[in-house]
């Protein structure tokens, strides 16, 4: 009983990374405020500049919009004046309120969130902060029937970053080096680390050597399954995308085809054991085609 009043009394901060989407963010406040004592977290918000003239005017109404946001136990807003993208904001941000706060809930402004999404959170960063295996939890995950699986949650290697937690003592060795992975990597660790060649992630790390893309989620992933860390994730997603781009609408379309259970999921159950689920990590690579995987990822992992 101790343990849940901690919990309760010390929820992790949330942080919140914005770009110009006023539209999406109104959506993604609104559903934090659904959350169970969401008014005892405390809440920073990283606001990134405009990449030309035109943002300006967005970004404008956006940050007026920041500063009418209330009924959180604390808000703190950071401006950025120039845009440094978003893996550098999210980079940055982390890493300044995780040294401070030791874990953080980390969401963007295109994320729809379940009533029990700071529950889980802080109940499952509480639950493994001294469980050293564990790296990254998981808000997000694919909306496929396991059948009769007796837990809510399962361990994988990936971690995906729509909604995520992590702590101060893993943080720390994030490193986002690609030269350094491609010397170390042997080509059986690729094929490992793209789930036994089911995806591609590697051209990733690759692109982001050649400076063709420059994204921070793959570098996250990377860092975990290095240092042989495992993510838990839901077995039903207790976050949605709703991202204004014609892929993030059919992405939606997949996710909640169970509204009711996105609104009511109460997840409860976790393994006894961690290890990575062989049973389900074969399903869902069973499940995804390879067109359908190739655009989950490369949304989840353009960050």
């Amino acid at each position: 009983m101790k343990k849940q009043n901690k919990i309760i009394s010390e929820p992790a901060p949330i942080l919140l990374f914005v770009h110009k989407r006023i539209a999406t963010l109104k959506k993604v406040i609104k559903s934090l405020k659904k959350n169970d004592k969401f008014y005892r977290q405390e809440l920073f918000i990283f606001s990134d500049g405009p990449k030309n003239e035109s943002e300006k005017v967005q970004i404008k109404k956006l940050r007026q919009y920041l500063h009418k946001i209330k009924g959180f136990k604390k808000i703190k807003i950071f401006i950025r004046k120039k845009n440094i993208g978003l893996a550098s904001n999210i980079i940055k941000g982390v890493s300044k309120i995780i040294k401070i706060k030791k874990r953080v809930i980390v969401i963007e402004d295109d994320l729809i969130l379940s009533q029990n999404f700071l529950q889980y959170m802080n109940t499952t960063l509480e639950k493994y902060k001294d469980k050293k295996k564990i790296w990254h939890i998981s808000g997000w995950n694919w909306n496929f029937k396991f059948p009769n699986y007796k837990y809510d949650f399962f361990f994988t290697r990936y971690a995906t970053c729509w909604g995520w937690a992590t702590w101060t003592d893993r943080w720390k060795y994030f490193e986002k080096n690609p030269k350094k992975l491609i010397k170390s990597f042997t080509e059986n660790k690729i094929k490992e680390f793209n789930l036994d060649n089911s995806y591609d992630f590697w051209s990733q790390v690759v692109r982001n050597e050649k400076k063709t893309i420059d994204t921070w989620a793959i570098f996250w992933y990377s860092t975990i399954f290095t240092k042989r860390g495992l993510s838990i994730n839901p077995i039903n997603p207790l976050v949605i995308n709703i991202g204004n781009d014609s892929f993030s609408t059919n992405l939606n379309g997949s996710i909640t085809k169970s509204k009711k259970t996105f609104n009511n999921y109460a997840p409860k159950k976790y393994p006894k054991v961690i290890n990575e689920d062989k049973f389900l990590l074969k399903i869902i690579k069973s499940k995804l085609k390879p067109n359908f995987l190739e655009k989950v990822f490369n949304k989840i992992f353009k960050y």
